[in-house]
């Protein structure tokens, strides 16, 4: 992140998240929500964000080329003022997309997470503990990508656990065309099985923890989404996208969250030829954990 304090402004990344493991729990009764296990992965597949101090302005502004209706981004700077008091001049917040929306990556999460970041710069807040504390309301991928960096999460994925596990794979990540919302995968799961016990969630959080503070579950044999089913079901096309990137190799070839993005991880040094060769057929992108990123400030939270 970069502030230019002549003009007020700050530029920063909001990156995308795969969730390398998503075990799917029984609903809880406090909320509705299901109770998850699951890691979330970063990746170096950023959205940019612009952010500017206008006091012009009598509210602040999102302004997201291509993405129509409310933005969770505005939701988070309204948090954030109403949660600390701060009453900086209004924000006029500039995304460009390069996250699939609607994709199972967290792209709005991401956004939000970066909103929330922003508005801490303008206010020179320090404290990220709170930040994520004001994140979990606005949704349980947002907490995680405040600090942007690999964790396990609990709870409905909101309750963070942080990870020592450091990858070295590379990835290829397929968008489909199509759109899934999480309400309508999770509907789906639930109609197609039923989630996991209490007591299979509570054996999977002890395994997934016990990975993550090691080899991580990519080499543990947790690399599974239980929403996978799900989404295939409903988005039939995510299947072509699986069995390419299995023709090509992939270590694991999954649905990232609730779909119908599909990534692919490879092994180091091989996936910059797998995403040329699929790019021939249809788009794809090649993307890093973030432990690996070689970008420079302003790219990274």
């Amino acid at each position: 992140m970069t502030t230019d304090s002549s003009r007020a402004t700050v530029r920063i990344a909001a990156p995308a998240k795969i969730n390398l493991s998503l075990f799917v729990g029984p609903v809880r009764e406090s909320d509705g929500r299901h109770e998850l296990v699951t890691v979330f992965q970063p990746l170096d597949l950023l959205d940019e964000i612009v952010a500017e101090q206008d006091a012009t302005l009598t509210a602040d502004v999102v302004e997201c080329v291509g993405v129509e209706g409310p933005n969770l981004a505005a939701d988070a700077l309204a948090a954030y003022r109403a949660e600390t008091g701060w009453d900086g001049a209004p924000i006029r917040l500039t995304i460009t997309k390069r996250i699939p929306v609607a994709g199972g990556m967290a792209g709005g999460s991401a956004d939000a997470a970066a909103a929330l970041r922003v508005a801490a710069a303008f206010a020179a807040d320090p404290d990220r503990d709170r930040l994520e504390a004001i994140a979990r309301p606005l949704g349980a991928d947002v907490p995680s990508q405040v600090h942007g960096r690999r964790a396990t999460g609990l709870g409905a994925g909101e309750t963070l656990r942080r990870s020592a596990a450091r990858p070295d794979w590379e990835a290829v990540v397929l968008p489909v065309d199509a759109q899934l919302s999480a309400g309508a995968v999770y509907a789906e799961a639930d109609r197609l099985v039923d989630p996991r016990t209490d007591e299979e969630i509570r054996d999977l959080r002890v395994a997934v923890l016990q990975a993550e503070r090691s080899i991580g579950v990519e080499q543990a044999g947790l690399a599974i989404n239980d929403l996978q089913t799900a989404a295939r079901r409903l988005c039939p096309e995510i299947d072509a996208a699986i069995s390419l990137l299995q023709q090509h190799g992939a270590e694991h070839a999954m649905v990232s969250g609730s779909g119908p993005t599909v990534v692919g991880l490879f092994a180091p040094g091989t996936a910059t030829a797998v995403q040329a060769a699929i790019s021939v057929e249809r788009p794809a992108i090649f993307a890093l954990p973030e432990s690996r990123h070689t970008l420079e400030p302003p790219r990274w939270p």
